[in-house]
């Protein structure tokens, strides 16, 4: 068994934070499915800004699309759309072998809509119902505009991939607006399971905002973060609220770590992925960290599913060293909006001036 499959069988699934063209018509996701049991994808601004701007995939389709009068926002979801169609019908059997649990894809709304939970609800049911398939996951942020839409969302079901979470209270808040979707469709009697992950990024607590810090607390504030994350997702789910919804058949919204490649170049490359392991939990990873893993990762223990006390006194010594940790988590959350807006307007451009350059030849 390779070593991600034992990732599997610990109850985590692998999926993979990238796509492209070039993965889907070279047979190397297809290869990441059979041979690293790659279960799901994940997409973001950032992965297709590199994506277009880094091959010639994608130059016919831009000139087709800009010839016929598409402005930038809609060649990139008509560029995304076919790829996450493509990745979602080769993820399909997993989607049907687990009953619509795991096998997904996702597409990211507008960042720009970010602060505006009435059109990102109204965009999120038009690109679910554009995309066309049962395993695409819509990706809304999960700040306090967004949670309102991601409710929104979920009550109109559609399957969400809630992103941009932090803190251990953003995590909770999301789910929050997750259960109140699920009891309102019990309600209404309506299908009590939509599909749902709620995405915690980890690696970005240990930059620079962290400040300046111990040698001995170097590169572990996102791993007692997590951990702390993890015990409340179990506990939430071990509550009498989620069991009463269990037993009419909801499913649990499954927490999802992202941002797990290793920034430093002195730490482990599989650093978060070896610390992460746990059942019911999905880890997405940029496509250097899978190999990574698939190469020479190994897994001693899973998480707790209760939180310990060596990391609860872990996060006091953080908080002694000057670290406001839901403070820090709040300002990652801003910065990871502000990097998507960013990163989206950089990826309008990138389509332009493909557009343009193209004309021009």
């Amino acid at each position: 068994m390779n070593r991600t499959a034992k990732l599997g069988r610990i109850g985590q699934s692998v999926w993979l934070d990238n796509i492209t063209r070039d993965l889907l018509t070279s047979g190397t996701l297809e290869r990441y499915i059979t041979d690293l049991s790659v279960t799901g994808l994940t997409s973001n601004p950032s992965i297709y800004d590199k994506a277009i701007g880094g091959t010639e995939a994608y130059d016919e389709p831009i000139e087709r699309l800009a010839a016929a009068g598409s402005d930038g926002e809609n060649i990139f979801f008509e560029l995304a759309l076919d790829d996450l169609r493509q990745a979602a019908d080769l993820f399909r059997p997993i989607h049907q072998r687990t009953g619509g649990v795991d096998g997904f894809v996702s597409l990211e709304v507008s960042p720009l809509l970010a602060n505006d939970a009435a059109t990102t609800a109204s965009e999120a049911k038009r690109l679910h119902a554009l995309g066309g398939r049962p395993n695409l996951l819509i990706k809304i942020p999960g700040t306090t505009a967004g949670l309102g839409a991601i409710e929104a969302t979920v009550f109109a079901g559609v399957p969400v991939n809630v992103t941009l979470l932090f803190s251990t209270e953003q995590y909770l808040a999301a789910a929050e607006a997750y259960t109140r979707a699920i009891e309102r469709r019990v309600d209404a009697g309506l299908d009590p399971y939509v599909a749902s992950v709620a995405s915690v990024f980890v690696s970005r607590w240990d930059g620079p905002a962290a400040g300046d810090l111990p040698a001995d607390l170097r590169l572990k504030l996102g791993i007692a973060t997590a951990h702390k994350t993890y015990a409340a997702y179990r506990t939430l789910l071990e509550s009498d609220r989620w069991q009463r919804l269990l037993n009419v058949g909801a499913r649990p919204q499954r927490l999802l770590w992202a941002s797990t490649g290793t920034k430093d170049p002195n730490a482990s490359d599989v650093l978060y992925v070896e610390a992460l392991a746990a059942p019911l939990t999905v880890n997405t990873m940029p496509e250097a960290t899978l190999l990574a893993y698939a190469d020479h990762g190994t897994v001693s223990e899973t998480l707790a599913a209760g939180s310990t006390r060596q990391n609860e006194a872990l996060l006091a010594r953080f908080e002694a060293a000057g670290v406001d940790i839901v403070k820090l988590g709040d300002l990652l959350q801003q910065q990871g909006v502000e990097a998507f807006a960013k990163a989206w307007q950089s990826l309008l451009a990138r389509i332009h001036e493909k557009a343009a350059a193209i004309s021009a030849r």
